[in-house]
């Protein structure tokens, strides 16, 4: 059992879904990104994504690509996003946290360092968007050994024939990517989402969050309602890039997970 697992049951216990946040570490410096990491738990975050500064983001738009630049320039790198969740598990012991990225740096770093660095700093899951199951022997299957989860996407475009090669290693939760396109590209279609959550739950045990295009409240209430909890990055990513305090940040994610918790 993960940190992230633990949440799950947590949450299933009482009757609530999940609200996950995903922020560019290090944006828009290494200090207001630590701030801001610590106080999402309180704003009401049951899961970060952490986001790993590489310079060839090819899955994510604009919004999230400008925040990488912004960490890289203020000195961001893999063993600097390692050092933040070092000091962000000094004060929380319990809130999961998902490294989410490329495989380049880690492939720079050596998987072998990479794991256990990454489990000494208190990582319980990756999402790695490059890796497809076919290549699961590189970092999926070490992970998981490792006892880390390793969380897939699935996608519109994830048909049935598909789908169980996705799931087959897939642990801790089920990412749905609720549009095609990038990050921050489209927003997220209730009656869309619906439907595919039913399908992928057809065929796994596991938790399925929705991620991409969700921006306001309400549409993290309707999206929750539809599977076991949302996921917001791009909004509040958004948020930092046109420079507000750490307070309104996280004032904006508070009022997101209110509605996310209605769903």
């Amino acid at each position: 059992m993960t940190r992230i697992d633990d949440k799950f049951a947590e949450l299933k216990a009482a009757g609530k879904k999940a609200f996950v946040t995903y922020v560019m570490a290090g944006d828009p410096n290494y200090a207001e990104s630590l701030e801001i990491v610590k106080g999402l738990p309180d704003a009401g975050v049951d899961i970060i994504e952490l986001g790993l500064p590489f310079t060839d983001p090819m899955a994510d738009g604009v919004t999230i690509q400008l925040a990488g630049q912004r960490a890289l320039a203020a000195g961001m790198s893999l063993q600097r996003t390692l050092d933040l969740a070092t000091e962000f598990r000094k004060g929380d012991d319990t809130t999961p946290i998902v490294l989410m990225g490329y495989y380049n740096p880690i492939y720079s770093r050596g998987v072998a360092k990479f794991l256990v660095d990454a489990k000494a700093a208190g990582i319980d899951g990756m999402i790695v968007v490059d890796l497809p199951p076919e290549e699961d022997v590189e970092l999926c299957i070490p992970a998981q050994a490792a006892g880390m989860n390793f969380i897939r996407l699935a996608t519109p475009t994830t048909d049935d024939k598909r789908l169980p090669k996705v799931l087959q290693n897939t642990s801790g939760f089920v990412y749905y990517v609720s549009v095609n396109g990038t990050t921050g590209a489209a927003e997220a279609e209730v009656g869309d989402v619906g439907p595919e959550v039913a399908r992928i739950k057809s065929q796994t045990d596991l938790p399925v969050i929705v991620g991409f295009g969700i921006n306001t409240p309400e549409k993290a209430e309707n999206i929750a309602r539809t599977a076991d909890g949302c996921v917001v990055g791009s909004a509040i990513v958004a948020q930092i890039g046109a420079g507000k305090s750490v307070a309104d940040v996280l004032s904006f994610v508070a009022g997101l997970a209110e509605g996310a918790h209605r769903g």
